[in-house]
């Protein structure tokens, strides 16, 4: 590949935040420390895949500065990505303001699909684990998925190399944590090591606790106190013929006193119940490419996913549970043909959720399978001209708790195309389509909801076009965006719980970041508006739960400076304007705007690795906010006291501390 098909490729393979991930491991290494001029970007090879080319990209470096503790830390930095709920267990993401559970979310290729309750989030992940996040926005190719209707969310989890340095053979990773708000701690160990030259594993094991957090008026906010657990372990072997084989397990847990609706604050019809979640995930990912062999580079992915809420309102019906199971698979390969790389497989997923109360656990039941076939054709046609096109086929069926059983089935194209008009600058334009049919849904809802019998799938139809720019140690990049999914399943607010077609979906907006580095100092901004609408409506997440929300204009800056490689600082802040008068069907409401700013501060002490401090200071100025991912504030409105989502956390000061042995 030469270097002018590279440039192509190296804007195309990250289109906001590549660029900026590719400056900040210039900026870290030594060898640019030595350098005081401005250098040029080397070129990066991307290969045929494009699975690792996403639309953002949250590293482990960023994860570790801020030592991120829940999924809002994680997104902080991606102005087209919101996160509200304040508390884990309540968390909800928003991509372009389309609500997760219309995304494909991956854990090492292991679907997360189903929700467990509409007033809690569905996604449970520790950030300690993650290697990197990849988020693609909008339908988009087809080795996305199946149900991808908004785009797609992978988090991508160490591996055993990830920790071990050359030659060595076993190592431990100690990590203590303090954070000031809730006066609680986190505490972690890994082990890692090569059992031999063919096999490595990690074992890994974590617990947190939280007590309730202060908001930023200094109230204490009740129902946000919290206690995790983690175990994990992977196991990963390079086998004779290029093949690579990973086993990973996961347990999490997540336990506490939250509202009975966890996602408002503690009012009179919304009092605390015991509240306990729990996730466990078994994966296998299987690879095979020969050397050589440009036809074949197979991957395979196996998993078992469980799922489980559990709630304790003693004072009225006692115990119920929510569960949901995901088993699948996907099998794909990609061949190298001349000017062509084809991607092509299928993939499959059964799913089942039930609930139930204490004498009848599990009573109800709906599940759904779902077998997909793609093909994503990447077509070099100049050195300069990329041309993306595929298409993939979705066969849903559900059977559920009224015994009605439903299926649908559809055909989704994309085609996307990349130009580079001039040297560093690259033109780019797509349209794509994703479908999903009708699936299992809310747990906490099966035992007294049904579906239309009308019932049909929704379908995505996703428009883009853009433009990526660098020049030395300078980077832009920018697009505009239509997403519509129509037919939108839901259950619509204050009628009889039916999941019917209630109108078209439509996110429309633009984003704009820019990147600038010389030296050890790096410095970016990004600016993200978005308007989510359903029927010409503001989506809000009262009245559109698991569907979308409402979102102002969102503006991201950072700064960073490297001393030396031994210290590091920088400053981060995220701006969010105010929206007035947002039509609801209840009443006008407001979302004020705010502005939150988060420090670091990343030392090495005796010079290496060994041991590194890092000091956190999150919503340094102590701002006092509703987040605008978060239930809006209802109460002005006669009869909506108590309808309000939890404020966000004050200042929050963390101090974290890693030995490796």
């Amino acid at each position: 590949m030469n270097t002018m098909t590279t440039d192509v490729f190296r804007l195309q393979a990250n289109r906001r935040n590549a660029v900026a991930v590719a400056v900040a491991a210039i900026i870290v290494s030594p060898q640019a420390l030595a350098q005081s001029e401005p250098r040029t970007l080397e070129p990066i090879e991307v290969t045929a895949d494009r699975e690792a080319s996403s639309d953002s990209v949250v590293t482990e470096e960023r994860i570790e500065k801020y030592q991120a503790d829940d999924l809002e830390d994680v997104f902080a930095g991606q102005p087209d990505v919101t996160v509200g709920g304040s508390i884990g267990i309540a968390q909800k993401v928003y991509v372009r303001g389309v609500e997760d559970p219309l995304l494909n979310v991956t854990i090492d290729g292991a679907t997360q699909a189903g929700a467990l309750f509409h007033h809690t989030g569905r996604l449970a992940v520790e950030p300690e684990l993650l290697k990197q996040v990849e988020v693609d926005a909008g339908a988009g190719r087809a080795t996305s998925g199946a149900g991808a209707l908004g785009g797609s969310i992978r988090f991508v989890t160490k591996d055993p190399e990830d920790l071990l340095r050359p030659g060595e053979q076993v190592g431990a990773l100690v990590k203590l944590g303090s954070f000031s708000n809730t006066d609680g701690y986190k505490a972690s160990t890994t082990l890692f090591g090569r059992l031999n030259d063919q096999w490595s594993t990690m074992v890994s094991v974590s617990q947190s606790d939280h007590e309730r957090f202060d908001d930023g008026g200094g109230d204490e906010v009740p129902g946000t106190d919290a206690k995790q657990q983690l175990g994990f372990a992977k196991l990963v072997g390079q086998l004779p013929g290029d093949q690579t084989l990973k086993l990973s397990h996961e347990v999490r847990t997540d336990e506490g006193e939250r509202p009975q609706r966890p996602q408002w604050v503690v009012s009179g019809f919304n009092s605390l119940y015991e509240l306990d979640g729990r996730r466990d995930t078994t994966t296998v990912n299987y690879g095979i490419a020969p050397e050589g062999n440009p036809w074949v580079d197979v991957a395979l992915t196996v998993y078992y996913t469980e799922s489980e809420i559990e709630q304790n309102v003693e004072d009225r019906w006692g115990r119920y549970f929510g569960f949901s199971r995901n088993i699948g698979g996907d099998l794909r390969n990609t061949s190298e043909l001349a000017s062509h790389s084809l991607t092509y497989g299928v993939d499959y997923r059964e799913d089942k959720v039930n609930a139930g109360g204490a004498a009848d656990r599990r009573a109800e039941e709906e599940s759904g399978e779902i077998l997909g076939v793609y093909l994503q054709d990447d077509y070099q046609i100049t050195e300069r001209l990329l041309l993306s096109a595929g298409v993939r086929y979705d066969d849903y069926h559900l059977d559920d708790n009224n015994d009605e059983s439903f299926s649908a089935d559809d055909v989704s194209p994309n085609a996307n195309i990349a130009w580079e008009v001039l040297s560093g600058l690259t033109l780019r334009a797509g349209y794509a389509e994703a479908f999903r049919g009708p699936s299992t849904h809310d747990t906490f809802k099966i035992d007294r909801a049904q579906n239309d019998p009308d019932l049909k799938g929704e379908k995505a139809k996703n428009r883009e076009v853009g433009f990526d720019y660098v020049y030395g140690n300078f980077t832009l990049s920018a697009e505009v965006y239509r997403s519509e999914i129509k037919d939108a399943i839901a259950d619509p607010l204050f009628g009889p719980a039916i999941y019917e077609n209630i109108g078209d979906l439509e996110s429309d907006g633009y984003l704009i970041g820019t990147t600038y580095h010389i030296g050890g100092l790096q410095a970016g901004l990004s600016y993200h508006s978005n308007e989510a609408e359903l029927d010409g409506d503001p989506l809000t997440v009262y009245e559109h739960n698991l569907l979308g929300n409402t979102v102002g204009d969102t503006w991201v800056a950072d700064l960073s400076y490297r001393w030396d490689r031994n210290l590091e600082f920088g400053w981060q802040g995220r701006f969010v304007e105010n929206i007035d008068n947002v039509e609801t069907s209840v009443g006008t409401i407001d979302k004020p705007g705010y502005g939150v700013h988060d420090l670091f501060m990343h030392w090495l002490p005796t010079g290496d690795e060994d041991l590194r401090l890092t000091l956190t200071v999150k919503n340094v100025g102590d701002k006092q906010y509703l987040d605008h991912a978060s239930n809006a504030d209802y109460q002005h409105i006669a009869g909506y006291d108590g309808i309000v989502g939890l404020p966000e956390p004050g200042r929050d000061v963390r101090v974290g501390l890693a030995m490796r042995f």
